[in-house]
This record gives structure tokens, C-alpha cells and sequence, in this order.
């Protein structure tokens, strides 16, 4: 049988590359020298080869729920996808596949980095990213209200000081289940990894518990071999009243800010119907409609 292997290419634009193994997929840019970026991209891919099976020879512990003092995982992802849901398992179900997209991009992000000086770097999968800067960069990230249908209603600045390398975003629009009804909360934190795990956490606790309108499905009538196994994940969200809205976001907005004042993120933004809730610390980028730089409490905007 032939041996299976990644799809590894540049991107017409002939400055991104683009790697993509069953559910990873990834879009990934690097600044710097030209040959320093030659050598990342071959660092990226190298280390690419195999993460998927790597991934799947522990997927029956990754798709178990944490449990504090238990955990027998190998594989470098696999031990930082656990590391960074470990700290919600004592009052959430969670499972190491919370932070997958998130681990695996700082995988990819430190085998580039160990093989080559960069300016800056990102690695985007799926929408979670892992991002490096060297002293003195920025990076701008758009903000976006819902990703099944991308309107971008604010940006903001991440700087090289600001210690922020991950960038995820989670809802029940998204490419994986909710247990909650955000359209999308998007969470700045220290690491990619850490990041994912948050906005899942954060876009959960978004919700209207009992809700009659609100449509939801055992995750394994969905996907039999969810990790969520057979929780209620939401299928579909009706009409919000305004103050229903204030109420969901209000109790997601409690969770984000104290995972801010814990210091486990340093910003989050969650979208529900139009609102725009934030907790913590963005910084606006000059050149789009600003977002207001916040002290670590629960604002509402428009």
C-alpha cells in the first residue's frame, strides 16, 4: 500500500504555504530573509510528516475527559493539548482534543523557529494561530462576528511585548461542536494551545440554559465518535430577544474575565447576534474602526 502523504504546496500568492493531512489544515507565512524562510517552510513540512498519525496512535486518551493526576499521553502535542485544558477539568468536561488545532499550530510554529531567524511567523489552522514576533513587530488580526459568514467588525494590535502567541476562536458556528450558543468568541492568550482550550471554555458558558428555541443534539448522533460523546451540542439558535442576548453574553463574559484575572488569557471578544461583549486587554489598530482598549471587566458594544 502506498504510503500516505500530506498535501504541501505554496499558495498562488508565493508567500504563504499551505499543508492540509485529513482535518489539519494549514496556512502558514513567514518574514525575514528569503532564505530563512526557505529553510522554515522545509522545517514546517518536515515536521508536518507524520503529526496526523502521531496524533491518532493516542487518540483514545485525547478523546477521553481530563482528569487531574491521570494522563499517560507521549507525544509532544499530545502532552500540550493536555496541558492546556488541564487547569478547566476540575469544573468542565473537557478533553485534550479542546486544544488540538491550537497544538498543533505551535508544533509546526517551533520547528519553524528552531530552523530558521524570523521577523515574524504565523501558522493559521483552521483558525486558530500561532504566532511568533520578534522585538519590536506587530501583527494585526481581524475580528470577526461569525465564521460560517466572516463580517469583520473591529481589528487589533498585537505587539512583540504584549506576550500573546495564540489567537482562537470558538462558537457554535464553527467547524466543531458547542455546547453553548456564541456565534464566535475569539481569545488572545499566551499560547496557541492555551488559547483554543479558553475559547472553547468561554464560548460554552455563553448560553441560555433551557431555552426552548434553541435546538440541540447528542454530539454522537452527530459524530459517533465525538469526544463530546453524548452531551447536548447546539444545532441551531433563533431570534434573541435583546435582553437575552445580554443575558447569555454576560454569563460568558464572567468566565472570560476570570480566566483574564487569573492571567490564563489576555483578551477575549464574544459575538451573539450582533452584540459584542469583551473582557480584558485589546489594543486598536489605527487604521479600522477601533475596538477601545479595556481594564479586565465586562463591556458592552454594540
Amino acid at each position: 500500500m502506498a504510503e500516505r502523504r500530506p498535501h504541501v504546496a505554496m499558495l498562488a500568492d508565493g508567500r504563504r504555504l499551505h499543508m492540509q493531512d485529513g482535518p489539519i489544515d494549514l496556512v502558514i507565512e513567514a518574514y525575514g530573509p528569503a532564505g530563512e524562510i526557505t529553510h522554515a517552510y522545509g522545517a514546517a513540512a518536515m515536521r508536518f510528516h507524520g503529526l496526523l498519525d502521531e496524533l491518532c496512535g493516542e487518540l483514545h486518551e485525547l478523546r477521553s475527559p481530563v482528569r487531574l493526576g491521570s494522563g499517560s499521553l507521549v507525544g509532544p502535542v499530545a502532552r500540550r493539548m493536555r496541558a492546556a485544558v488541564l487547569p478547566f477539568a476540575a469544573v468542565n468536561f473537557i478533553t485534550p482534543m479542546a486544544a488540538v488545532a491550537g497544538a498543533v499550530a505551535e508544533e509546526i510554529l517551533g520547528a519553524m523557529r528552531g530552523a530558521a531567524r524570523l521577523d515574524k511567523a504565523y501558522v493559521n489552522n483552521g483558525g486558530d494561530i500561532a504566532l511568533y514576533l520578534a522585538s519590536g513587530e506587530t501583527f494585526a488580526i481581524g475580528l470577526i462576528d461569525r465564521p460560517d459568514a466572516p463580517s469583520l467588525f473591529g481589528t487589533a494590535i498585537i505587539g512583540a511585548e504584549d506576550g500573546i502567541t495564540g489567537i482562537a476562536t470558538s462558537g457554535w458556528r464553527g467547524r466543531s461542536f458547542s455546547l453553548g450558543i456564541a456565534d464566535a468568541v475569539t481569545v488572545l492568550a499566551a499560547t496557541a494551545a492555551e488559547a483554543d482550550a479558553a475559547a472553547t471554555v468561554i464560548a460554552n458558558a455563553v448560553d441560555l440554559p433551557g431555552h426552548p428555541g434553541v435546538v440541540r443534539q447528542p454530539a454522537s448522533s452527530l459524530q459517533p465518535d465525538s469526544d463530546l460523546r453524548d452531551l447536548l451540542v447546539t444545532r441551531s439558535v433563533p431570534p434573541l430577544s435583546a435582553a437575552e442576548i445580554e443575558l447569555a453574553l454576560a454569563a460568558g463574559a464572567r468566565r472570560a474575565r476570570q480566566l483574564a484575572e487569573h492571567g490564563q488569557i489576555a483578551a477575549a471578544a464574544l459575538h451573539l447576534q450582533g452584540r459584542t461583549w469583551t473582557a480584558g486587554i485589546l489594543r486598536p489598530s489605527p487604521n479600522a474602526r477601533p475596538l477601545p482598549s479595556l481594564a479586565i471587566q465586562d463591556t458592552c458594544h454594540a
